[in-house]
């Protein structure tokens, strides 16, 4: 990522200017080389997999597509603490 995508994301992340941290944040956490709490890596996991599953569930491809996009709204906007409930380690 170059210098002024950098700046921009700074700017405009969610956990600086007074939002929750989502799994979009932890994903860019992650990839930019800083690590993860414990808890972090768990809810992370749990997501993927309950998307992954929700995902592989659907047959319909107007569905699979509002699904999909269900699915991102949740990990860039949801409290990643969301995915560290019981309903989404099952997965």
């Amino acid at each position: 990522m170059d210098k002024e995508t950098q700046k921009i994301v700074k700017k405009y992340a969610k956990a600086l200017i007074g939002g929750t941290l989502s799994v979009n944040d932890l994903s860019e956490k992650e990839f930019s080389g800083k690590s993860l709490s414990v808890a972090e890596k768990t809810a992370l996991a749990n997501f993927e997999k309950y998307r992954l599953a929700r995902l592989n569930a659907v047959t319909d491809d107007m569905a699979f597509h509002d699904l999909y996009r269900q699915l991102q709204v949740m990990a860039n906007l949801a409290d990643y603490t969301e995915f560290l409930k019981e309903e989404y380690a099952r997965y």
